[in-house]
């Protein structure tokens, strides 16, 4: 008795392969962000050794005024002066779309920029304040924020 041999399509071969391999690059990119995210704020809560509030599930850590950047000092005494500021939209209302602050209502927070040398815009920097004089300073345009110790 003889065995018919199957023959199948390069379409009937690759595809399952091509689903399964983009699953894994997938899994690898999302560990990889995850992990990534977790060891900086593990880092930074180690460095600090303080911490604050959490929002939505996130550590936000507090630190003094004196461990930001100059740039981020002076932003802070413009707001204490109330001015004058480099750019037009400081002072405009941050909205917290992102939910990284502890919920408030809207008009709550406001939002400042913290130049960055080199930079031909705005940058990433801010400062933001809260109504009862809360500070928190974010580098990554508002991915993660640290709370300012004033």
């Amino acid at each position: 008795m003889t065995r018919r041999r199957r023959h199948y399509t390069w379409a009937q071969v690759l595809g399952p392969l091509i689903v399964l391999v983009a699953l894994v690059v997938v899994g690898i990119v999302l560990a990889v962000r995850s992990s990534s995210t977790d060891s900086a704020s593990k880092s930074t809560s180690r460095s600090t050794g303080q911490r604050s509030s959490t929002a939505r599930s996130r550590e936000i850590v507090t630190v003094d005024v004196s461990d930001l950047p100059a740039e981020a000092r002076t932003t802070l005494r413009l707001i204490s002066n109330r001015g004058p500021f480099p750019y037009r939209q400081d002072g405009v209302v941050f909205s917290n779309r992102e939910n990284r602050l502890p919920r408030q209502e809207r008009g709550y927070y406001h939002e400042y920029t913290v130049q960055t040398p080199g930079s031909r815009d705005r940058g990433a920097r801010r400062i933001i304040t809260g109504r009862s004089g809360q500070k928190w300073y974010t580098a990554d345009h508002y991915r993660s924020f640290v709370r300012v110790r004033t």
